[in-house]
């Protein structure tokens, strides 16, 4: 359903603003012509007049069940896409902390490594005073180091050093893919927001901190947002 919405808020501000009551008896009548119609009355003062009678009138056909009810459609579908935005920007926000933690992690397996190997480094390297080839690889497997010396068995694992490695480029690209990712996602002011909604400022006021709440959190996961 197509709202104009601009017309209908001016019809409202146009209108007495209330209170507004049903009239509990005789609510309803059929006119000569077979039209039924409802009373409704509103507290409006003394001063008025047959403008202000037919403005009134004009706001009460305008807010017609089926205009409110398009309208609160229309309020659902905001909130729904705004709780949508703030969920892609936490998930986002999750994945690039994990995947930091998870490169922070393996760097530091890596110089732990490093320094298990360089103390090591002279142990195994004293295999021809002290040690068989077997317990030379068996050390050198134990602490990770590198046999060059030897040939290579059939099927032996990747070095540890070169796995941890290849896990780290792979969250360092991860984060990368991360931190290039785009959000399109308009940056409204409050006035924007009451034309498309037809809705109050207060709510306008709301739905606009939410949003700057998803971008917040959207720069803060270090993703960037387009459409602003």
């Amino acid at each position: 359903m197509n709202i104009d919405k601009r017309a209908l808020r001016e019809m409202a501000e146009k209108a007495t603003k209330g209170p507004w009551e049903m009239e509990q008896e005789n609510i309803w009548f059929t006119d000569e012509d077979g039209y039924t119609k409802h009373l409704a009355y509103v507290e409006q003062g003394d001063d008025v007049d047959d403008k202000q009678d037919h403005y009134n009138t004009a706001y009460i056909a305008a807010a017609n069940p089926a205009t409110m009810l398009a309208l609160l459609d229309e309020n659902i579908q905001l909130q729904r896409e705004k709780d949508a935005i703030e969920a892609v920007a936490l998930a986002l926000r999750d994945d690039m902390r994990q995947a930091r933690e998870q490169l922070e992690e393996a760097e530091h397996r890596m110089a732990e490594q490093s320094a298990i190997v360089a103390a090591a480094e002279k142990l195994v390297r004293c295999k021809g005073r002290y040690h068989s080839e077997l317990n030379y690889r068996a050390l050198a497997k134990l602490f990770g180091v590198v046999t060059p010396d030897l040939p290579p068995l059939e099927h032996e694992n990747v070095h540890y050093a070169d796995a941890a490695e290849v896990e780290i480029t792979a969250l360092r690209q991860r984060i990368a893919e991360l931190e290039a990712r785009k959000v399109n996602l308009s940056k409204l002011n409050v006035g924007e927001v009451m034309h498309m909604s037809g809705f109050s400022r207060d709510y306008a006021e709301g739905w606009c901190a939410g949003n700057d709440n998803a971008i917040h959190e959207i720069r803060t996961a270090g993703v960037k947002v387009k459409g602003e």
